[in-house]
């Protein structure tokens, strides 16, 4: 079964193209990015197996003409791997935010797009994507069956104390309000891939799952299942992150409103899209430019950092509080891959725990490693995530049920 699929961003689409022969047994086609969508900079980097990197600037104003550019690489008379695009059997998605409607993942139908738009409020930089995504793949795809795997099914599993915010129980019972997270589909590949390394039985184990990028969350896992999460409603609680203010005092918006007269929208805008590294170090949100600029002595950049590794240490020793203890700590996503002194900055505070940090294997860059002693109390690993495998599990599982 040829399977696409689609992981749409805030302003990008990541996609790879899989032949799935069985759940364990499959073959990458291609796969690409479309990056810094409706920027002047916009440009698609398509990798068909076995050639070389194509890569294109060109203007791509939005997610939907995004698609098309992908879909179009794919059938390519030079670089593509498909005759047509009907070689393709199924589409899988990747949604943000599911909120408690799913605990799984879905085939696409009215019902499901209702729900997804529904969560967009809680998703605002994710969930409008989706929906362009899935709906340009029906236009060039008709027909095509297509399924949705959501990053926050995997905490559905959370204790109610764990998600409940203390407000007005009213509001969740009218509006949905609690904490949802985010990850979910890399925290759980990456806790079952990890404890596969490290020789841990994930039905007895816990865990703490650290997936630090552009947006970051961090999870404590025990036997398997997801107990706490740091982001909220939206994956704007939490960490500091690329354009993302993360946790703040409420009262903090209501002054910055008042004094400079700022609409809702407005403050959506400054808090999603303006603050985090943006925000901080006044010059970009990406962390490989600010770790450059540190490595040159800026002091912002600096502090940027500083600020993220302070609130690692706080949430992931919090996790050890919560779960009376902790067998692994696992780093992912495009920072926790491979940003090496923020793993080691991280890991030598839990020192009084037993944990022995590997020092020479720290220096690994983005690919799967135990950075912990064989001694070690504590184990330690940078496992890579792939999170469009377990969404090409999920479809190919459900497209075969819908076919029996």
């Amino acid at each position: 079964m040829i399977i696409l699929v689609i992981n749409c961003g805030s302003s990008s689409i990541k996609y790879q193209l899989l032949d799935m022969k069985s759940n364990d047994v499959y073959s990458l086609m291609a796969k690409g990015i479309v990056e810094k969508i409706g920027l002047p900079t916009s440009r698609i980097q398509h990798t068909p197996t076995g050639k070389d990197k194509v890569v294109k600037d060109l203007p791509i104003p939005d997610h939907k003409e995004g698609m098309r550019i992908v879909l179009g690489a794919l059938v390519d008379k030079e670089n593509g791997v498909l005759d047509s695009f009907d070689d393709i059997d199924a589409v899988g998605h990747r949604i943000v935010q599911g909120a408690d409607f799913f605990s799984s993942s879905a085939v696409v139908d009215d019902d499901v797009m209702k729900k997804i738009e529904y969560c967009c409020d809680f998703a605002p930089l994710h969930n409008p994507a989706h929906l362009l995504g899935i709906k340009a793949c029906q236009e060039v795809l008709p027909g095509v069956p297509e399924v949705v795997t959501f990053d926050t099914a995997f905490h559905q599993t959370m204790p109610s104390y764990a998600y409940m915010y203390g407000l007005p129980y009213e509001y969740y019972e009218k509006y949905h309000i609690r904490r949802y997270g985010a990850h979910g589909t890399s925290h759980q590949f990456v806790a079952k891939k990890g404890c596969k390394m490290l020789g841990l039985d994930i039905d007895n184990s816990k865990l703490i799952t650290c997936h630090i990028g552009n947006g970051s969350s961090i999870t404590a896992i025990v036997n398997g299942k997801s107990v706490d999460t740091s982001m909220g409603l939206t994956p704007l609680e939490g960490l500091i992150m690329g354009t993302r203010c993360g946790n703040l005092d409420p009262n903090a918006i209501l002054y910055i409103m008042k004094k400079e007269g700022k609409t809702p929208d407005e403050m959506y805008n400054l808090v999603n899209k303006q603050s985090g590294f943006q925000g901080v170090s006044g010059v970009s949100s990406d962390a490989r430019e600010l770790d450059e600029l540190a490595n040159n002595g800026d002091a912002k950049a600096k502090l940027v950092f500083k600020m993220l590794t302070h609130q690692m240490i706080k949430y992931i020793g919090g996790y050890i509080a919560e779960m009376n203890g902790v067998d692994a700590i696992i780093f992912t996503g495009g920072i926790g891959e491979h940003n090496s002194r923020l793993r080691r900055r991280v890991c030598e505070n839990f020192s009084y725990l037993g944990l022995k940090f590997d020092y020479e294997a720290n220096t690994a860059w983005g690919v799967d490693t135990i950075i912990s002693m064989p001694d070690s109390k504590v184990k330690v690993a940078l496992v890579t995530t792939d999170e469009e495998l377990v969404i090409a599990q999920d479809t190919m599982r459900l497209v075969q049920n819908m076919e029996e």
